[in-house]
């Protein structure tokens, strides 16, 4: 009877400019049945592209040259590989930006690479089960609440006196899940869930920062009249969602 072959391991490509760490992740990861792939910087990064297949990329945010964010940048234009930016500790404006540009998880310096590679193998469990379009998609193609419009399509959000606004893919994806549960007060963790694809952290405020952020989309600073903060318990939408006639 011959046996079933072995599913291969997953490609992990670490970049990361500390020649110590590198090798440090590389026997963590081989030792943990991960296949590593080792970058110093944007240049390597891109060479491991077009030599390998790529499961997932950990990728530090203090690069020299090119920073981490700009090449997630690049990533996330030219590719779907899950990414797990690598932060300084409690560093919130990198997370928040990582994963407005389209960062998957993230971890904080200093780690135990056995958290590491929890997330490593969380994050690829999920990434099977993603859709290949954007979070949000499943809404009709225009939604109309409050004092603005959505097209879920173009991704314009609009309000009532013709100015349009742009949306980061973090924020979309916010908006998005707020539009799909109107008036339901949602906890953080989640918010997280459904518009990061992660679990909430301890201490981890990220989410607030983006409903800051958010909110100043929708000019609706301070307590907020559209994204209201329930005390203890989250934030909810307060209005009501109609989809609009395509020829609206």
């Amino acid at each position: 009877m011959t046996s079933a072959t072995p599913a291969p391991a997953e490609t992990v490509l670490v970049v990361d400019d500390d020649p110590e760490i590198r090798q440090l992740l590389h026997q963590y990861l081989e030792a943990s049945g991960l296949h590593p792939l080792l970058a110093a910087g944007g240049a390597e990064m891109r060479a491991r592209f077009q030599e390998h297949r790529i499961d997932l990329v950990v990728l530090d945010v203090m690069l020299p040259h090119e920073g981490g964010l700009d090449l997630l940048r690049w990533l996330r234009e030219h590719t779907r590989v899950p990414v797990i930016m690598v932060t300084a500790l409690n560093s919130a404006i990198d997370r928040v930006v990582g994963l407005e540009i389209g960062a998957d998880d993230y971890v904080s310096k200093p780690f135990e690479p056995r958290e590491l590679v929890a997330r490593i193998r969380a994050v690829l469990r999920r990434a099977p089960a993603q859709p290949v379009s954007a979070p949000g998609s499943e809404l009709p193609g225009k939604l109309r609440f409050g004092d603005w419009r959505l097209d879920t399509e173009s991704r314009e959000l609009r309000h009532d006196d013709g100015v349009m606004v742009p949306l980061a893919a973090a924020e979309y994806r916010l908006l998005s899940v707020f539009l799909q549960h109107p008036r339901t007060v949602l906890p953080r963790e989640r918010l997280v869930e459904l518009a990061h694809r992660r679990e909430l952290q301890p201490n981890d405020r990220s989410i607030d920062l983006q409903v800051y952020r958010l909110r100043q989309r929708l000019r609706d600073a301070g307590e907020g009249r559209l994204l209201k903060t329930m005390r203890n318990s989250g934030y909810v939408l307060d209005a009501d969602v109609q989809a609009v006639p395509p020829d609206a």
